[in-house]
């Protein structure tokens, strides 16, 4: 039975060498209505979603974006590629950080490079972050997989093999959730030292 569970977690583990991500040759170079920015985000990251029902990102969490000023508002109701661009940071950042401090990372970069015609380009940016992730996916995935193993050892004397799964799997969680916290704890930091809030 562990060994079962170990293969299905195996499995799960390499599969995330396929996750969906948006190319940037994808993002249309057009500017979008909302309902053509919330179909596209749909369509392209829709294997992100842990239930069906999901939603990637609606026209209230636009909007909302926009009134928090996350977002720059739309140019005559259409969304350009830099529009588009900082949705997808914000869609991955939204899952493990506060608005506010999603806020504090996009603001510098939002004002230094929203506008076309800038030394550096929101494009270009973009295009760095996914080749620097994609090189980062495989030691990622050996790290996590190196966790699987330890957690497994950890009850390797544990008879019952039902009460050994239980045990394994929680260890692992608990591992790769003190990593989440670890770097979360790490981005957070950065953020108040950079607004000048980090505790004396």
């Amino acid at each position: 039975m562990h060994e079962k569970y170990n293969k299905e977690i195996l499995d799960l583990i390499r599969s995330m060498q396929n996750i969906d991500y948006i190319s940037p040759e994808d993002i249309p170079d057009i500017d979008l209505y909302m309902d053509q920015v919330t179909t596209f985000m749909e369509e392209h990251l829709k294997s992100s979603k842990r239930f069906d029902d999901d939603k990637i990102l609606t026209k209230t969490m636009i909007n909302n974006y926009t009134k928090n000023s996350l977002l720059p508002p739309p140019v005559k109701k259409k969304y350009t590629k830099e529009h588009m661009l900082l949705l997808i940071f914000i869609y991955y950042f939204k899952n493990f950080l506060s608005i506010n401090d999603i806020k504090s990372i996009l603001d510098p970069v939002s004002e230094k490079f929203f506008q076309p015609g800038n030394s550096y380009s929101l494009d270009e940016l973009y295009k760095e972050i996914v080749e620097l992730a994609q090189d980062n996916v495989n030691s990622q995935l050996r790290d996590i997989i190196r966790k699987l193993k330890k957690s497994n050892e950890t009850y390797s004397d544990t008879k019952n093999p039902e009460e050994k799964k239980i045990l394994s799997k929680f260890a692992f969680i608990c591992m790769l959730s003190f990593d989440v916290w670890v770097k979360k704890t790490i981005i957070e930091n950065i953020i108040d030292d950079t607004l000048g809030k980090k505790k004396k």
